[in-house]
Formats: C-alpha cells, structure tokens, sequence
C-alpha cells in the first residue's frame, strides 16, 4: 500500500471513528488531508473504492499474514472471531460496513482465505467450505454488530418485556418468562456461540467422513 494511499485510508476511518460512517465522503476526506476531492481519485479511486479500502484495512489487522501457519485450526477461528470483536468494539461503526462490503482488496480477500485454510484443514469438503466461510463470519459479525450497535443491552432484556403487551398473545415469552429476565453475560455467550460453531465445523467435516450409502454394496 502506498504511502499516500495509507494516508487517506487512515483519515477515513479517524472520520468514521470521530462522526459516523454517514460522513465519510471524498470532500470531507480531502479536507482531512489538505488535499481537493480530486487530488484522491488517484490513490483510491470512487467513494465505492474507498469504502472497500476501508473494509480491508480493517480486516488487515484481525490476523497476522502467517497466521496460517500458526496453532490449529479452532484456535485460528477462535482468535479471528475475538479479534472481530474487539474490533467493533473499537470502531462500533465497523461492522455494519463489514456486512455492506465484499472482500474485493488484498487484504479482506487474505482474512477469508485463511478461513478456508482452517476450514479445510478441519477435515471440511471443499464444496461446503465457501457456505460455511459465509455462516461462521456472519454469526460473529452478527453478534459483534449487535454488541456494538446497543441490541444488546443491560437488564431488564426486551424480549422479556415483550411478554407483557397487553393485547398480544406471546407465548414463547410467556414460557420463556423466568430466564428472559435473567442478566446476560455477553461474555461467556459469545464463548457458547463459538462453541456451537466450532461443533458445527466439526459436523461437517465428520459427515464428508461417513461412507456412502452403496459403500458396502458390490
């Protein structure tokens, strides 16, 4: 990446940081490096480009370039998905673009490669390993974007207040009621939620395993 390139990147996103992904425009851009609109076409293109820009830039740095190489694959997935969160910790604006951008640059198309390269040494058919890929990052940024956004919040939870709209029948919530209004620990569902998908990843593997069903015949 150029250094000019880099440059701008980094005052989009001190912009996105300071007053919301809305005011990230070429103009306000330019004026954060003392340049004219046009004097950034060059370096990154449209307002699309630069988007994109942001998006890898910001993937970049959820995973070293030989992480690859590194511990198995469930702590590979596992560091990836706490390292998403804490980046949408950091910039709660993030993840909403992350779910609005393909991996189009170097850098985001990297980080999903290395989730093909855990996925695959997990023993994944490669056929399934792009829909996976798709099911494992939006769960995280799901979750990540939630925490982020403020949907997930401090007790008393909506959904148990749901259950007392006086007119509508909630039966689930009705149900649900006593551990609806339990305090959540964010924490340790997130960990739950890695665990399910780790489970998953597992189940897919071992099912490409399993012999087929004339296997035996002959």
């Amino acid at each position: 990446m150029s250094g000019r390139r880099e440059e701008i990147l980094d005052a989009a996103l001190a912009l996105a940081d300071e007053r919301g992904l809305d005011a990230v425009s070429m103009r306000a851009v330019a004026g954060r490096t003392g340049v004219t609109p046009m004097a950034l076409y060059p370096h990154v293109g449209s307002k699309t480009a630069l988007l994109d820009g942001m998006v890898g830039r910001l993937l970049s740095g959820l995973a070293p370039p030989d992480a690859a190489a590194g511990p198995g694959w469930r702590q590979r997935l596992r560091a990836l998905a706490h390292a998403a969160r804490d980046l949408a910790r950091r910039h709660p604006w993030a993840a909403a673009l992350l779910f609005s951008r393909p991996a189009v640059t170097p850098d985001a198309a990297g980080l999903v490669d290395q989730i093909y390269l855990a996925l695959l040494e997990a023993g994944v058919p490669a056929a399934q390993v792009p829909r996976l890929e798709r099911l494992v990052s939006t769960t995280i940024l799901g979750f990540a974007a939630s925490e982020a956004g403020g949907r997930f919040g401090a007790a008393p939870q909506p959904r148990a207040q749901r259950g007392d709209w006086p007119g509508h029948e909630l039966p689930g919530h009705q149900r649900l009621a006593s551990y609806l209004e339990l305090p959540v620990d964010w924490d340790a569902e997130f960990e739950a939620d890695l665990a399910d998908l780790t489970s998953l990843v597992e189940a897919a593997a071992a099912g490409s395993a399993q012999p087929g069903p004339n296997a035996n015949s002959g």
